[in-house]
């Protein structure tokens, strides 16, 4: 399959009203020739300003590659990206991200660690000095929600892995950016861990509102959190199914085992079974 280049002369009109995120119609080819390997394929997806959105898939399917589209990190060969009603066409700025490590500089307190992103994104960086106290109060109001008091002065290696993440998803939303992407952020604890996350990262959502969009393998997980699943194909990847999850809202453990929420599971895990076929 030979895709052609994007012309960035030739890119059809944004309309400011469309939302945050759009794929329209997104191909990602590595390599050349006889050499050329299909990443993702005509992938087209809308995530809603203040949307949670999930995409779940086989693995190798190309779920992290939306991951880098989205946020300018890599380009794509054929269609548009468009966040925030510009299209990408290089890194975008303000963006949160959390990925399955934490990444905490083992160096700095955690507290320290959370205020990163203010001393490197602008405008927040030329106003640290003048506005450090209040730029404290807020790291700390956020260590606060996600059940991190009195944990600001303590180094990340004095931390379990579940409250590093805590940390991380503090650091990611420090800034109040308008999307948060999330690289399988929990994946890498233990199941009681990893369920407790999914309310501390409803709460910060549920309370912020920001757009959201989770790569997990976790089918419960993205249930749980997204108010869209989006299932994507074995490579090249596609997106096979769009399944608005219809579940109030704030959702719980005790309610992940109800029928409506099991179903929806079932549903996707089917759909990821056949795709792999």
């Amino acid at each position: 399959m030979n895709l052609p280049a994007v012309d960035p002369l030739n890119l059809p009109a944004v309309d400011p009203r469309e939302p945050h995120v759009e794929l329209r119609n997104v191909s990602l080819v590595y390599g050349g020739g006889d050499e050329q390997t299909i990443a993702v394929d005509r992938v087209s997806l809308r995530v809603g300003t203040g949307e949670f959105a999930a995409v779940v898939g086989p693995s190798g399917c190309g779920k992290s590659t939306l991951m880098k589209l989205v946020t300018g990190l890599i380009p794509a060969t054929t269609g548009v990206v468009v966040v925030n009603g510009s299209v990408v066409r290089r890194p975008i700025k303000g963006v949160g991200m959390a990925f399955q490590n934490s990444t905490l500089m083992p160096w700095r307190t955690t507290l320290r660690n959370v205020l990163l992103p203010l001393e490197i994104v602008q405008p927040f960086k030329r106003e640290r000095r003048r506005r450090q106290q209040e730029y404290n109060a807020r790291a700390e109001e956020l260590l606060d929600s996600v059940g991190l008091t009195g944990f600001g002065r303590k180094y990340p290696w004095e931390l379990s892995g579940g409250m590093q993440q805590r940390a991380n998803l503090c650091r990611a939303l420090i800034h109040e950016p308008q999307l948060l992407m999330l690289d399988e952020p929990f994946a890498a604890l233990d199941a009681f861990t990893r369920e407790e996350l999914w309310g501390v990262m409803q709460d910060l959502w549920m309370r912020q509102r920001f757009s959201a969009v989770l790569v997990t393998h976790d089918l419960r997980e993205a249930v749980y959190l997204a108010d869209t699943v989006y299932v994507m194909s074995k490579r090249p990847g596609r997106i096979i199914l769009e399944r608005p999850v219809d579940l109030p809202r704030p959702r719980t453990l005790a309610g992940s085992f109800e029928p409506r929420f099991v179903d929806i599971v079932h549903q996707l895990r089917d759909t990821i079974s056949e795709a792999r076929a």
